[in-house]
């Protein structure tokens, strides 16, 4: 899976994607991000890409030419599945997002900035429009960074058992149940015996009635959409 990512801040991006789950990714070949500084594409003098907005308020705009001439760049190398725009008013980014965003092979990702971007290349580039959360963030880095992950750790070899990733929380619209390790007993407090017992469907059966009584807990919205 390759990623282009478009930011006028690459080194907000260079950590993140050099670590953990994401190097490992990169290094076994799965995973091909490429981080595009937008200043390098701009006609304008001193990387200018943002100006003033039309009809006046407060705050600059990143204009659509910079935009346009490195959007045009990357889809002549090659077709892509999605060009996704990051912006709080975006569809809330989940888990069937980042499920279905892992079966595709070339992604754009545009972080904005500033009041955010001309709205014609809104309009006559982006497929796809993602927010993390409802709140703003000073760029889109941060949540290009999140999406990077979660949907990268769901390629085809990146995790040492793969069987992980489908008992994540939100998999299946509820949330995980709770895990423990060793030690067994740990200052009086015990691990459910049921978790000791060997039996793989009572231990099934267990960890299915936990995340169902977690969810009605925690977020009963998630069991009100099913």
């Amino acid at each position: 899976m390759r990623i282009d990512i478009i930011t006028v801040l690459p080194e907000l991006l260079e950590s993140p994607f050099n670590h953990s789950m994401m190097k490992r990714a990169k290094d076994r070949g799965l995973l091909d991000i490429q981080l595009h500084n937008l200043r390098d594409h701009t006609p304008y003098k001193q990387g200018q890409v943002d100006d003033y907005q039309f009809g006046g308020g407060a705050g600059m705009v990143m204009m659509p030419e910079p935009l346009a001439v490195l959007l045009d760049k990357l889809k002549a190398e090659r077709n892509y599945d999605e060009v996704i725009f990051m912006t709080p008013d975006g569809k809330l980014f989940d888990q069937k997002a980042a499920n279905s965003l892992s079966l595709k092979k070339n992604i754009i990702i545009i972080c904005g900035h500033y009041k955010g971007i001309d709205d014609r290349i809104r309009q006559h580039y982006v497929t796809m429009e993602i927010s993390i959360g409802d709140y703003v963030l000073s760029g889109g880095e941060l949540g290009a960074a999140v999406v990077v992950d979660a949907v990268g750790r769901l390629l085809p070899g990146v995790l040492n058992d793969e069987t992980s990733a489908l008992f994540d929380s939100f998999q299946d619209d509820m949330l995980a149940p709770p895990v423990y390790t060793r030690p067994a007993d740990f200052r009086g407090w015990k691990v459910p015996e049921v978790l000791l017992c060997g039996d793989p469907k009572k231990i099934d059966e267990w960890r299915y009635q936990q995340s169902l009584e977690r969810t009605k807990e925690r977020r009963p919205d998630l069991l009100n959409e099913q």
